[in-house]
């Protein structure tokens, strides 16, 4: 769905826009207020285009980036519910990325909200702010029937797109759009429904784009064209921060089809990695394959910084040494040392977690087109905010004069929260001249990515002459997270590879949580659900373990740990609390469902708060 931004510079506070579409539908969409037409609260550029058409067709855009996770479908339904309107009668339409001009620093304001995708926020940034959109579209359809009526609009309800009077008669909303286009818009928020008498919220609903899916019509960055675009495949370098030393483009510019070749430089030795993960040579072709077989006839000879010889054996070897020394502590309570002193027994363990790639089914890709004054980009984004603020440091271009275009993606796990593939694409246009479609292959994809960190993690548990755990330390040795991340210099040393305050953080008298850092030149990154992929097989399995020397039954271990319903602070992604009822819930109810024998209720399992979740 496409919508024609106000031209004028507009303020921070937010105001609903009603306009009528070219086909004299009725478009709403949540925008920054312009003067004289401001609310009291700041920050509510939040919001999608509602679109009522004349043949009845409800259309909704979705802001998100939909990666798989189903935010095409969920964010609409948000809108939907508060419309009222029935969920078969709704069409969704991708919406791209919107900026508008703002008169307030930095001079531009989001035009639909937030737009990316990571942290699994979505849905209760949009909570609110969604179901406000819905709800003053159907305001605006009721106080239009109420002046056709010349009936109090109190008096009116809604169902199933229309507004009904009480003795019966219904107006369809398709009816009352024109004229609902023409009227004020209320100054405070409308209330919302009751959880009760919710129709779409909390239904089984198929997703918007499943047939397009199934039937290959769907359309996915990897699938974007424009004309005049070459296809351009680059052969990076395989030794990190290494150079082209030389190259030899003779062969290569032999192939039919192949029009360039260009050189791209890669990150300066121990910057932020805030670009291009890699230097290379990148050829251009008419198509994938042209590319491909002119990449393949480049002679490279490249530069072998000092990391270049490092191994993965060598790493774990490094990290195995690292756990004999002292770390930082990222958490401590009580006494471990004592408390392991006085054990009956100790229970030990190593875990191994390897670089892990991404491997998502789409490889990274990103057309662009640069002109002197705009930018068109259509890719595959978790990060769309990111990969404007990119390409606008890149080449000057103003932030509301790129325009970004959001297909479905092929999959992201965090991969591309990084947009390194369209600094790529951007190098590779302004070396060419020319508009590019950055591809990348499978073995580009595993061989260039921000892994998730390679770890050891040491567990050690002390049980008394009972059986009981009187302390756990959780000792990490691991290439960190933040290693040259741009904006992350002041986060913790342990951030994605220690969990302090999870499970069973505060449940055991004596906890130590302990990272010791270890080198290793390879670039890392956020992968999907961070910590619990990188600590929860380990404290899980070694849960299990120290519940057999125990000898109990490992699911009465995590139960007994958990103790009463209460909550825990937790400071990571998930915060600021724990709430060790609602993890006990979990786990009686994952049981349950695999026939576990020893599956015990608990008062636990009903208490619950919303805003808290397990970790």
């Amino acid at each position: 769905m496409s919508a024609v931004p106000d031209t004028r510079a507009l303020s921070r506070r937010a105001f609903l826009g009603v306009s009528l579409s070219a086909a004299g539908g009725l478009l709403l969409a949540l925008r920054s207020g312009a003067a004289g037409q401001e609310t009291a609260a700041a920050g509510e550029a939040l919001g999608a285009f509602i679109r009522i058409e004349p043949d009845g067709r409800i259309v909704i855009g979705a802001r998100g980036c939909e990666i798989g996770q189903g935010v095409k479908t969920s964010l609409p339904m948000l809108i939907a519910e508060e419309l009222d309107v029935p969920w078969s009668a709704v069409t969704v339409e991708q919406l791209p990325y919107g900026l508008v001009a703002a008169r307030d620093p930095p001079g531009f304001t989001s035009l639909y909200g937030p737009q990316g995708a990571g942290g699994s926020t979505n849905i209760p940034d949009g909570w609110h702010d969604l179901r406000q959109a819905g709800a003053r579209a159907r305001w605006l359809l009721i106080q239009t029937a109420a002046r056709v009526w010349e009936t109090p609009p109190d008096r009116l309800t809604t169902r199933e797109a229309h507004v009904v009077h009480p003795d019966g008669r219904t107006l369809g909303y398709a009816e009352l759009a024109p004229g609902a286009a023409k009227l004020a818009l209320p100054a405070a928020d409308l209330p919302l429904k009751a959880r009760s008498e919710y129709r779409i919220i909390g239904q089984p609903t198929r997703v918007a784009d499943a047939r397009d899916i199934v039937t290959g019509v769907a359309a996915y960055g990897i699938d974007a064209a424009i004309p005049s675009a070459l296809t351009a495949l680059i052969a990076r370098c395989p030794y990190f921060d290494g150079e082209v030393a030389s190259v030899d483009e003779a062969q290569a510019r032999r192939v039919p089809g192949v029009r360039q070749v260009v050189r791209i430089p890669g990150p300066r030795a121990g910057a932020p990695l805030d670009r291009n993960l890699a230097a290379g040579v990148a050829v251009l072709a008419d198509d994938f394959w042209s590319a491909r077989k002119g990449r393949e006839a480049l002679r490279i000879t490249w530069t072998r910084p000092s990391g270049a010889a490092d191994s993965s054996a060598a790493l774990e070897r490094r990290a195995t040494a690292a756990l004999a020394a002292s770390g930082k502590i990222a958490r401590r309570d009580g006494n471990p040392d004592a408390a392991r002193n006085a054990a009956a027994r100790v229970v030990e363990a190593v875990y191994v977690m390897p670089l892990l790639a991404h491997a998502t089914m789409e490889p990274p890709n990103a057309l662009i087109d640069l002109k002197p004054k705009s930018a068109l980009l259509i890719a595959s984004l978790q990060s769309p905010g990111g990969a404007s603020q990119m390409i606008h440091a890149m080449t000057g271009i103003g932030r509301t004069d790129i325009e970004i275009r959001l297909p479905r993606v092929g999959g992201g796990f965090g991969r591309r929260l990084q947009n390194d593939f369209v600094a790529e694409a951007v190098l590779v246009a302004q070396a060419a001249g020319t508009p590019v479609k950055v591809m990348w292959t499978r073995e580009d994809d595993l061989q260039n990515d921000f892994y998730r960190p390679f770890g050891l993690h040491q567990l050690r548990a002390s049980l008394d002459a009972q059986g009981r755990l009187t302390s756990w330390a959780h000792r990490v040795a691991a290439t960190p997270r933040k290693y040259r991340a741009a904006g992350m210099e002041d986060a913790a040393d342990w951030v994605g590879c220690v969990d302090p305050d999870g499970f069973p953080a505060g449940c055991v008298a004596s906890y130590l949580a302990e990272f010791v850092p270890v080198d290793f030149s390879i670039p890392r990154g956020w992968w999907r659900a961070p910590l619990p992929t990188f600590c929860a097989f380990a404290v899980e399995s070694f849960l299990d373990e120290v519940a057999l020397a125990a000898g109990t039954d490992p699911l009465t271990l995590r139960l007994d740990l958990l103790g009463a319903p209460r909550e825990l602070p937790y400071r990571d992604h998930g915060g600021p609390t724990l709430h060790t009822g609602r993890l006990g819930g979990v786990l009686n109810s994952a049981a349950g469902a695999i026939g576990g024998a020893c599956a015990r209720r608990t008062s636990a399992r009903s208490s619950t708060r919303s805003g808290s979740k397990p970790r």
